[in-house]
């Protein structure tokens, strides 16, 4: 009787998640591999779809209004006058940018600005070095926010530059993920008895395990003063500084900005600390006035689960789409949709020179695999790939044409475009477009290129990993 009534409840359960799944109208391949889950394994599947298979707006888990929703009010009054504005920045020959430009506004609420100066870092050295010369000068504020803060010695010592500025006056907040960032709780407590602000997104609490426990913050933002700004696919972490025994010499990029894409920035780190604090942060001093310090033209565009548009994977899209020379693209994990692949196939078909830096070196075995079941096709259109073999391949980096660049936290995978909070920066400028390219240059001499007809021999037991790895991507 009592197997009888289990068999009866397991079966309302899968027929009762099984219709919520086919309704929500989502990726066929991702309601598939879901529906096959939970028939397979009706327990198991079930409890995993609860905790990493729904998919939420911010502003449906929150009660509290977002900095970014009062902005999407103004900007649904002045939209108009904005894309005025930004097409009489980039001068209306330029149709490419144009486009780009009017989709980040639109979608990301992305204002272009300007008036910026930028500087490319190159690895941890640089962009550690850069970063604590701009805390140490800190003189008002200093906000953080890092996917992955560990309690290691590159970590200790900016933990020690934050107690001494807050010591010393300055307003420290430090905004962590709830995950990535769990190894630094003690730490925490100990900041907060010096007078900083420090919090999680989305904390982890077991065995209370959240809904949103995939839904990941895994941007890098540090702002000081509202004047300098840092944005990148670095953590803060000895492995970043090619210190780790696992991974040896760490490839990355940060970027150091500096003008009125500061004060974006900003804004999308008050709005992260209003969602993980119920707090908003106001005041003339978080954005100063900004003195003349360059003419790059800079978008900072934030993408998650609160946008109602994959804003970033669709700027990308569109950058593809509309190139007409080249695209080089440097991505740590490559697990993209399929209009991706098919602009980028399409690219190289149509005679582009289209190139992609992957990591050679892996440290996410099954991502590395079901990046390499999209190989073969794009080598068979014209693609040129590269495997990195220095180190370990960590940068974010795109580039459309020599003339559009994105530097930030965002992978070329489908959990970047659509599952976690990221960031990034898009500068529309030659020279920065040029340096980008010359690290680009560099890592291609320390990388090896795959040739199709050899990836074609590769063993059958790598093509079995491959196509297993992609058919759970969907879903990871």
């Amino acid at each position: 009787m009592l197997i009888s009534i289990i068999i009866v409840i397991t079966l309302l359960q899968v027929l009762v998640l099984g219709t919520v799944i086919f309704l929500e109208n989502r990726d066929p391949a991702k309601t598939v591999i879901w529906l096959l889950i939970l028939g397979a394994l009706p327990v198991v599947g079930a409890l995993a779809y609860l905790l990493f298979g729904r998919t939420f707006r911010r502003r449906k888990l929150s009660r509290y209004h977002s900095t970014m929703e009062g902005m999407r009010e103004v900007e649904g009054s002045s939209g108009l006058a904005k894309h005025v504005e930004q097409d009489l920045l980039l001068g209306r020959e330029n149709r490419q940018k144009q486009k780009l430009t009017r989709l980040l506004l639109n979608e990301a609420l992305a204002p272009l600005t300007s008036n910026n100066r930028s500087e490319v870092l190159t690895n941890g050295e640089e962009t550690f070095s850069a970063l604590f010369k701009a805390l140490e000068r800190a003189e008002n504020h200093i906000h953080l926010e890092y996917y992955i803060f560990k309690n290691d010695e590159v970590g200790r010592d900016v933990l020690r530059i934050l107690t001494r500025k807050s010591l010393e006056g300055v307003k420290v907040r430090v905004l962590v993920d709830g995950w990535g960032s769990r190894s630094i709780a003690r730490p925490i407590g100990e900041l907060r008895k010096v007078g900083v602000e420090a919090e999680w997104f989305s904390p982890v609490r077991f065995p209370f395990l959240s809904s949103r426990l995939h839904l990941r913050n895994h941007r890098k933002i540090v702002v000081v003063d509202g004047k300098i700004g840092f944005v990148g696919g670095l953590n803060i972490g000895d492995e970043y500084l090619s210190r780790s025994e696992k991974f040896g010499f760490w490839r990355d990029t940060f970027v150091k900005l500096e003008g009125e894409s500061v004060h974006s920035l900003q804004t999308v780190f008050a709005d992260d600390w209003c969602f993980a604090t119920h707090y908003r942060i106001e005041g003339d001093e978080y954005y100063p006035p900004v003195e003349q310090v360059g003419e790059q033209l800079t978008q900072i565009a934030a993408s998650g689960p609160d946008s109602d548009w994959e804003s970033i994977m669709q700027v990308y899209f569109a950058a593809v789409a509309g190139a007409e020379k080249s695209i080089y693209i440097e991505t740590p994990y490559f697990i993209p949709d399929e209009s991706s692949i098919m602009a980028l196939k399409t690219a190289a078909l149509s005679g582009l020179d289209v190139r992609i830096v992957f990591q050679g070196i892996p440290d996410h075995k099954i991502t590395y695999w079901a990046s390499h079941s999209y190989f073969e096709e794009l080598l068979e259109a014209g693609v040129r790939i590269f495997h990195y073999r220095k180190g370990l391949l960590h940068a974010k980096i795109f580039i459309v044409d020599g003339e559009i660049s994105s530097v930030g936290s965002t992978n070329f995978d489908i959990r970047s475009f659509r599952l976690d909070f990221e960031i990034c920066a898009f500068i529309y400028d030659s020279c920065f477009a040029a340096r980008l390219e010359l690290d680009f240059a560099n890592d291609l001499l320390d990388s090896e290129e795959i040739c199709l007809s050899e990836y074609r021999k590769r063993p059958l037991s790598e093509r079995l990993k491959e196509s297993g790895a992609r058919l759970f991507s969907p879903i990871l």
